[in-house]
């Protein structure tokens, strides 16, 4: 990764802790946190973030996961 990269990353990873954190106080599921920072520093709004092959790659493994999230989500818990 290039150093520009990593610091986007890290400004991400930052800003979803922060975000995730409030919503969990709301009790709020946390996935609606991961959607509004990718959504509100990505290229398409403010920016913060460019878009190169990298953090396209990134994005992918992000929608991975939150398919994989979801889908744990659709069976219900067993008391046991």
């Amino acid at each position: 990764m290039a150093e520009g990269t990593l610091g986007e990353v890290l400004v991400l990873l930052a800003a979803t802790l922060l975000v995730v954190a409030s919503l969990r106080r709301l009790r709020l599921p946390p996935i609606i946190g991961f959607l509004a920072v990718g959504m509100a520093l990505g290229p398409y709004a403010l920016g913060w973030v460019q878009d190169t092959a990298t953090t396209r790659t990134l994005a992918e493994f992000g929608v991975v996961f939150l398919l994989f999230t979801l889908g744990l989500g659709a069976f219900p818990r067993r008391g046991g």
